[in-house]
């Protein structure tokens, strides 16, 4: 089975790109984060309210997402699609961020909208509640990027599960780092980008300064 890397996007510290070419440069200095993300929100002209309730990594996959899968009706189910990320630090941005609500006794303040993103694969889960994806979602860490592993890995959930479409890729967020390279791949002979860990490797670090 050949599959093509139909779209591809890399986020930056201040920068989105989309198959190459730069959609959007934030002019802050310095980037803070959360508003970088409502930055390319609004320049993209998306219009999705719980967008301002995700944590960093979830806005990370949801603005991407919003670009690679621009073809497709969000309306229509999609059996046939799935979706893959890696990352190396899990859910740990925001995992600090709800210890701080419960490390002190004097000072407890839990909150749920903060534990509900204490898992990494909900940016997962909040990407295919969107745009209906019905195909196989999960969410592996790395203890780096590792181009090998995600190919083996993707080309497995192709091969085991019968899908057309996977959304895969890296998404990294801790401490105000931003590290982003996701893409739409497709089983078939179109295209002109084959999916492998070269190319992989090549798309991970073209766009870095």
């Amino acid at each position: 089975m050949t599959i093509q890397i139909k779209h591809y996007c890399r986020i930056l510290p201040n920068q989105f790109f989309l198959n190459g070419n730069k959609r959007f440069e934030s002019t802050q200095k310095p980037v803070e984060i959360h508003s970088f993300f409502s930055e390319i929100y609004h320049h993209l002209g998306i219009d999705y309210r719980k967008f301002f309730k995700m944590d960093a990594l979830s806005k990370a996959g949801f603005l991407a997402s919003e670009l690679l899968l621009s073809e497709f009706d969000r309306e229509q189910p999609k059996e046939d699609m799935g979706i893959i990320f890696f990352n190396q630090s899990s859910s740990l941005d925001s995992d600090e961020t709800y210890q701080q609500t419960i490390r002190e006794k004097d000072n407890f303040f839990p909150s749920p909208a903060v534990f509900v993103y204490t898992l990494p694969n909900i940016v997962a889960g909040e990407i295919a509640i969107r745009h209906k994806i019905h195909g196989e979602t999960a969410f592996y860490v790395l203890p780096r990027f590792q181009a090998g592993v995600i190919e083996e890995t993707v080309k497995s959930a192709f091969h085991h599960t019968g899908l057309k479409y996977l959304l895969t890729g890296w998404i990294e967020i801790y401490k105000g780092e931003i590290d982003i390279c996701t893409m739409l791949c497709e089983a078939g002979e179109k295209g002109a980008l084959v999916f492998n860990s070269a190319n992989l490797g090549g798309l991970y670090t073209h766009f870095e300064s």
